[in-house]
């Protein structure tokens, strides 16, 4: 037995020196053991509290079967760090909020059934809601609105040709003429015009040309290849001249998991969509790199700032200094040459030009 403790003691030992070195890799110097979660988190925000590099909150996630939907996070629940076979885990325990439920009633009706036995049942549903994965406030008006479509696009879609009371300018309620072909099954049509052109800055390939949504039209009436129009709802004036296409079919991302790009991405920052020529945390910025690179919606991508050029004084040779990482960003929404990517972390201002690569 005297010999058995002195080895238990030495693997006891070296068993919790690999504790701290395994934690270092992952975890900041300054993180809590344990914090409760406030309206206004965002998991992005808790996860920097504790992880050198949030995005590796799925790596140590601990998913507890005994809580419903474990991945969804709301104010008052606690994520507490702990340890399991020597390596940190991130672990919830639900608060009082989170068990606080609405209770509304739930009784479908089939139309024309005159006697349908009906019982009566009951929705339960969370009182506040879960905390989102980044500040979706920021890309909001980004999710659902805009798309890039091809040179021609445009140029071929239906356009708005008069207006029904003489107008030039139409707001909501208006009503208005517009020529052009049309898919008979279509009755409500987003109002486009014309944006941007990217280009991408290395190559000098067009990328895809912008269409910007400025409102929404329903048809009212039909007469061959002209129709009847009522504006539903605008972002910006409609005017004659503007472009309809049918609404788009697509699905949109509400709820993102924040992971690393599958495949190898070296791109760069073609625009800040704020018209400016730097940006910081919770700016928009569009990428020269998409699904056809293997970009997806919520890959994470390491901004790297590019280095200057320096002249050896010696030599009298221009020599590029190498990059340096300034922030991480993730990407909402993806074309396929080009995506759209919101800036979760930087030190310093970023800009056009800066490099992304896998984090």
């Amino acid at each position: 037995m005297k010999k058995i403790l002195p080895s238990l003691a030495l693997a006891m030992a070296v068993f919790m020196a690999a504790i701290p070195l395994f934690a270092a890799e992952v975890l900041r110097e300054d993180h809590p053991d344990r914090y409760q979660v406030k309206k206004g988190d965002t998991l992005w925000d808790i996860a920097s509290m504790f992880l050198i590099d949030a995005w590796m909150w799925p790596e140590i996630w601990h998913v507890n079967p005994d809580i419903e939907n474990p991945h969804l996070i709301y104010p008052g629940d606690e994520i507490i760090l702990k340890y399991v076979g020597g390596e940190p885990r991130l672990s919830l325990q639900r608060g009082v909020e989170s068990r606080t439920v609405s209770l509304t009633p739930a009784q479908p009706v089939r139309s024309g059934d005159r006697f349908e036995k009906l019982a009566p049942r009951i929705r339960v549903s969370p009182l506040v809601s879960a905390i989102p994965a980044i500040p979706l406030d920021a890309i909001a008006s980004m999710l659902t609105t805009g798309r890039i479509v091809e040179q021609d696009t445009l140029a071929l879609a239906p356009h708005i040709l008069a207006g029904t009371a003489g107008r030039l300018i139409f707001g909501p309620g208006d009503e208005f003429y517009a020529r052009g072909n049309w898919d008979n099954e279509t009755v409500v049509y987003g109002i486009f015009r014309g944006g941007r052109v990217y280009q991408d800055p290395d190559t000098r390939e067009v990328l895809g040309y912008e269409a910007r949504e400025v409102g929404l039209a329903r048809v009212v009436s039909s007469d061959d290849n002209l129709r009847t129009f009522v504006l539903l709802s605008v972002k910006e004036e409609v005017r004659i001249g503007d472009r309809l296409m049918p609404t788009e079919e697509r699905r949109v991302e509400s709820t993102f998991y924040p992971k690393p790009p599958s495949e190898q991405i070296n791109g760069v920052i073609m625009t800040v969509l704020s018209g400016v020529t730097q940006v910081g945390r919770n700016g928009i910025i569009v990428l020269n790199r998409g699904t056809q690179h293997g970009l997806d919606v919520g890959n994470v991508l390491a901004i790297h700032k590019r280095g200057p050029v320096a002249r050896d004084r010696f030599t009298r040779e221009l020599v590029q200094l190498p990059s340096e990482r300034a922030g991480i960003l993730m990407v909402f929404r993806s074309f396929d040459k080009m995506s759209y990517g919101l800036v979760l972390q930087t030190e310093e201002p970023l800009r056009v030009g800066d490099v992304v690569s896998n984090p």
